[in-house]
C-alpha cells in the first residue's frame, strides 16, 4: 500500500499495477508481466478466499488544502482498515465518517493541530475531515492525508483500489493461503505477495552497520584506555606487586588482584553511564526528529523492551558492560605483572 506497513501477523498483499507501483514493505514480480487489474476482480478474489480474516484497501489521489502549495496526496481507505499498522504518534485512527488522520508535516505545513477540522478542495468540490490522530509517516513527504473512502466520497469519487491487505484467519498456514490467494488474483491481473517477503531497506541496513561499526570502535576505544591507565599503575605498583610475590603471592593471584582494582571504577562507571545514556538517548532521538519536521512515536524511543523487570534486567546487564570493558583492558598489564620476576623487578628498581 502507498505509505503505509503491510501486516506481517499472517498477512499478505494484493496488488494491480494499474499504475505500475509497487508497495513498499512488499515485494513484487517482474513488472512486464503484470497486467492492468480491475480492483473490483481482486477484491471479489480476495473475499473468495476462506482463509481471509479480513482486509482493506487503498489508493491514492490528490487534492487541495488550504495553506499548502500544490497536490496534497489523499490515501483514501476502504475495507477493516483499523489494522493498517500505522504507528501513532498522538490521537486515535480515523473510526467515523468525517474524520482522518495526518502526519507531522501536514500539520505544520497548515498549522492544524489534532482535533481541528481540515477543508480539502478537488475542482469545485470540497470535503471538512476531523483530524482525530497523528502518525508517524515519512512517505510523500510527510504530507499524507488519510481517510475512509465514504468521508471523501463527495469529492473523489471515482477513486481506484490499487492495494489490498489481508489479513488471514488464526490457524492458517501463510504459505498455502499465499500461494491460493495468489492463484485466483493472478488470474484478473493481480499479484499477491507476503510481507514477510520484502527486502530491509538499504538504508537501514547501512544505519544498522554504521551503528555497529561506531559501537565496536567505542568499544575498542574504551579498553585501550583502561590497558593504558592499568599499565601505568601497574608499572607504578612494581616494588608493590614484587614484594606481595616474594612474600609467597601466585601469578593468579597477582593478575586477580590487578582485574579487581579495575572492576569496581568499572562498575561504577556502568552504573553512572546507562542512566545517562538513557537520558541521552531520550533527549537526542526526539529532537532528530523534530529537526526533520516529525515526532519521533514514543514506541520507538522505548526501545528497551517492554515492562520494568525487562529493563531493570537489561540495564543491569548494560551496567556490567563497565566491568566486562575494565577486565578486557586490563588482562594485557596484569598479566604482565605476573610473569615479571620479583629479583628482576627490585634491579629495576
Amino acid at each position: 500500500m502507498p505509505g503505509t506497513d503491510s501486516r506481517s501477523d499472517g498477512g499478505a498483499t494484493a496488488r494491480d499495477d494499474q499504475d505500475g507501483r509497487g508497495a513498499p514493505g512488499t515485494t513484487t514480480g517482474p513488472q512486464d508481466d503484470v497486467k492492468p487489474a480491475d480492483p473490483a476482480k481482486v477484491e471479489a478474489a480476495i473475499k473468495a478466499q476462506s482463509a481471509t480474516k479480513s482486509y482493506f484497501g487503498t489508493g491514492k489521489t490528490f487534492v487541495s488544502v488550504a495553506g499548502v502549495k500544490g497536490g496534497t496526496p489523499l490515501v483514501v481507505y476502504e475495507g477493516d482498515a483499523q489494522g493498517t499498522g500505522q504507528v501513532m504518534v498522538s490521537g486515535r485512527w480515523f473510526s467515523a465518517r468525517g474524520e482522518a488522520v495526518a502526519p507531522a508535516r501536514f500539520l505544520q505545513a497548515t498549522g492544524a493541530e489534532v482535533g481541528d477540522t481540515v477543508t480539502l478542495t478537488d475542482q469545485d468540490r470540497s470535503a471538512r475531515l476531523k483530524l482525530v490522530g497523528e502518525i508517524f509517516d515519512l512517505g510523500d513527504q510527510g504530507m499524507a492525508v488519510r481517510a475512509d473512502a465514504a468521508s471523501v466520497a463527495q469529492i473523489v469519487p471515482d477513486v481506484k483500489l490499487d492495494h489490498f491487505t489481508v489479513d488471514l484467519a488464526s490457524g492458517k498456514d501463510k504459505g498455502d493461503c499465499l500461494d491460493g490467494l495468489n492463484t485466483q488474483v493472478k488470474k484478473v491481473g493481480g499479484v499477491a505477495t507476503s510481507s514477510d517477503d520484502s527486502r530491509t531497506s538499504t538504508v537501514i541496513v547501512v544505519m544498522q552497520s554504521l551503528i555497529a561499526m561506531l559501537t565496536a570502535m567505542l568499544v575498542v576505544v574504551a579498553c585501550l584506555c583502561v590497558l593504558n591507565t592499568v599499565v601505568l599503575d601497574t608499572r607504578e605498583r612494581v616494588h608493590d606487586l614484587t614484594v606481595f610475590k616474594a612474600l609467597g603471592m601466585s601469578p593468579r593471584q597477582t593478575v586477580t588482584m590487578a582485574l579487581t582494582s579495575v572492576a569496581a571504577p568499572g562498575l561504577v562507571a556502568g552504573a553512572i553511564g546507562v542512566p545517562l545514556g538513557v537520558a541521552l538517548h531520550h533527549l537526542v532521538l526526539p529532537g532528530m526528529g523534530r529537526s526533520t519536521g516529525t515526532e519521533i512515536p514514543a514506541a520507538d524511543i522505548d526501545v528497551h523492551g517492554p515492562g520494568i523487570l525487562v529493563l531493570l534486567v537489561l540495564l543491569v546487564l548494560l551496567a556490567l558492560g563497565g566491568v566486562v570493558i575494565a577486565v578486557a583492558g586490563a588482562l594485557l598489564p596484569a598479566g604482565w605483572a605476573a610473569r615479571t620476576g620479583t629479583a628482576r623487578a627490585l634491579r629495576t628498581e
